[in-house]
């Protein structure tokens, strides 16, 4: 009986262990609701959509955007292991690195804007019911320092249309 109950508990021990590593799964689509971001002094989008596909370590979002800027859109593609990638968001090169801390994925990234290098750090978490991505993002540069706050919902699919006899 003895045997049984550690064997038991180990098990129990194990699924925790096994439960707590997986890491969220951003997959979806997802539409900032821009009333409850905050993006800070940094003029934020009218509308945005992402769509991401995250199969772990790989990670893609397909931005669409609107705003002041104009009409925006860009891919962009990392992985989580800790390696280094580059993406382009229109003529900007970005370089930036992602690991998981906990459940949350950290993205840190570098550009220059008009000469000076800007650091920027989102932290990425999704929330227990799956609903709404958080990111909190940091941005250092020579300039001072901000901080913004967007708020992603997740986007039911379209319904197939029905057919009717």
């Amino acid at each position: 009986m003895k045997k049984f109950i550690c064997v038991a508990a180990l098990l129990v021990i194990s699924a925790i262990s096994i439960s707590a590593q997986q890491k969220p799964d951003f997959t979806g689509t997802w539409k900032l609701n821009v009333a409850k971001s905050d993006f800070g002094p940094i003029p934020g989008p009218d509308s945005r959509m992402d769509v991401i596909t995250h199969k772990e370590p790989a990670f893609t979002d397909a931005v669409t955007a609107d705003g002041a800027q104009g009409k925006q859109q860009y891919t962009l593609k990392y992985t989580t292991d800790g390696k280094e990638v580059t993406n382009q968001i229109g003529p900007r090169e970005v370089k930036s690195v992602v690991k998981w801390v906990g459940n949350t994925m950290v993205v840190t990234s570098k550009f220059d804007l008009e000469g000076s290098e800007i650091n920027a750090q989102a932290v990425w978490s999704l929330s227990a019911d799956s609903k709404t991505v958080n990111v909190a993002v940091h941005y250092a540069s020579p300039m001072g320092e901000a901080d913004q706050k967007l708020v992603l919902e997740k986007q039911e699919p379209a319904a197939a249309p029905s057919k009717t006899p």
